[in-house]
């Protein structure tokens, strides 16, 4: 069958096997190389290949405990059941990316950031153990103090160190549903990144950043920050059922979008309302927590608004030292090429010292790009910027960089292959992305 990510760009053909036990899963792994998937939303080609095991099948929770927020479950259990199951009983978690449609083992195995990375953390932070299939069909509890070295390259290792079988992760206790969000309009770059280092202490951060604008309102943004709403901070009407906040109404959409719909005409137009509707409801009030973490989740197959040939997803993070430079370079050639971008994303990083993982001290900025001559002559463009600022690329969006762009921007990644090559991983483990970038 024709396997894709999310999006959509590039595509295979491969087998998808969907086993339940681990007996099944272990003959598998010894029928040749293949690549463990969740929910397929990694963006490009991280979890397709030639032959591809879906952990479908593998979604039991197991284990909770109450006083400490410790959730067992297996690595096919989705973030959105998760949530459904335990935010009820006042429990959220501890790390979200911006989609609760990624399964357990995708989160751990891209070891997703979200809008709290610079307060709390990336995702393998909360992750207690986890259970990890071996090439030998062996089954290893990986944890800090045990199987150390299988538990860092894990985390951030984008399936190529074996099967995630199970997980232990730590939830966070909340008292509702809604997050206190405080929107600030950012008239240029510089004004948005004054406004994150003056909020650093809010628990979530992010900007929505107009990546058309020009000149003096280059980089403008919606900054918005967040906290979990406590019952004294709720109106009677709410506290009475805290649990209860407004989710989405998820209308879909029916059709591929034709490649003409997405020009800089219309790109810059969407940009210039966005940033004025915006404008117009900055402040603090309440926001349910589907909107606040999972805005696209609103719109369900918002992928095909980019059309049949897909999109790409270009996100790098720049460290401190380089930000306003680095941003604003990126933001100049995105102007010059004619390109665009509805959905730009700013955040603010914290401190991270791991084997694999993407987050470094800095700023991370997230761009999306329909598949076309223009976004592709642009895109090595845009690498050059980020490495020339010694940034690097998040692999779970990543669906075309090169092997040689990699190791330059991340030499982290050729002690990995080695440590795969010595292992025997590479021979049981392996996707299109693995392939293409020499991992």
């Amino acid at each position: 069958m024709q396997l894709m990510g999310w999006g959509r760009f590039p595509r295979t053909e491969g087998q998808v096997s969907t086993p339940r036990t681990e007996a099944e899963i272990a003959a598998l792994i010894a029928g040749g190389p293949l690549i463990a998937r969740g929910m397929g939303r990694a963006y490009g080609d991280a979890a397709i290949g030639a032959h591809a095991l879906s952990t479908a099948r593998m979604n039991h929770m197991l284990d909770f405990d109450p006083e400490t927020g410790q959730l067992v479950a297996e690595a096919g259990v989705t973030l959105k059941d998760i949530i459904a199951a335990f935010l009820p009983r006042g429990w959220f978690l501890s790390v979200t990316p911006g989609t609760q449609f990624v399964s357990l083992g995708g989160a751990i195995a891209s070891d997703v950031h979200g809008k709290n990375h610079h307060t709390e953390g990336s995702f393998g932070t909360f992750v207690d153990w986890f259970d990890l299939m071996g090439a030998d069909g062996i089954v290893r509890r990986c944890a800090r103090d045990r199987n150390a070295d299988l538990f860092h390259w894990t985390l951030g290792g984008m399936g190529l160190t074996g099967v995630i079988l199970r997980a232990a992760i730590r939830l966070k206790k909340v008292q509702s549903g809604w997050i206190r969000q405080t929107s600030i309009a950012a008239p240029n770059l510089q004004a948005a990144l004054d406004a994150f280092e003056a909020t650093y202490s809010a628990t979530y951060s992010m900007a929505w950043i107009d990546c058309a604008a020009t000149g003096d309102r280059m980089g403008r943004s919606l900054v918005m920050n967040g906290e979990h709403a406590t019952l004294d901070q709720l109106p009677p009407a709410k506290r009475a059922n805290p649990f209860a906040a407004r989710g989405h109404l998820s209308p879909r959409v029916p059709v591929d979008f034709p490649g003409i719909a997405l020009n800089r005409w219309s790109i810059r137009a969407f940009n210039e309302l966005y940033y004025h509707k915006g404008r117009l409801s900055t402040g603090t009030g309440l926001i349910g927590w589907e909107p606040f973490f999972y805005p696209l989740d609103a719109i369900r197959d918002w992928n095909r608004i980019y059309g049949r040939r897909g999109f790409m997803q270009f996100q790098c993070v720049v460290p401190l030292e380089t930000k306003a430079e680095g941003l604003t370079q990126i933001l100049r050639a995105i102007s010059a090429s004619g390109s665009g971008s509805f959905l730009a994303v700013l955040k603010r990083f914290g401190p991270q010292e791991s084997r694999l993982s993407f987050p470094m001290e800095g700023y991370t900025l997230a761009l999306d790009f329909p598949v076309n001559t223009r976004s592709l002559a642009l895109m090595p463009m845009l690498d050059a910027i980020t490495a020339g600022h010694g940034g690097r690329f998040y692999l779970a969006k990543d669906s075309r960089i090169s092997a040689e762009t990699l190791r330059r921007t991340d030499p982290r990644w050729a002690e990995f292959a080695r440590m795969r090559q010595d292992t025997g991983l590479k021979a049981a483990f392996t996707s299109a992305q693995s392939e293409r970038l020499g991992t």
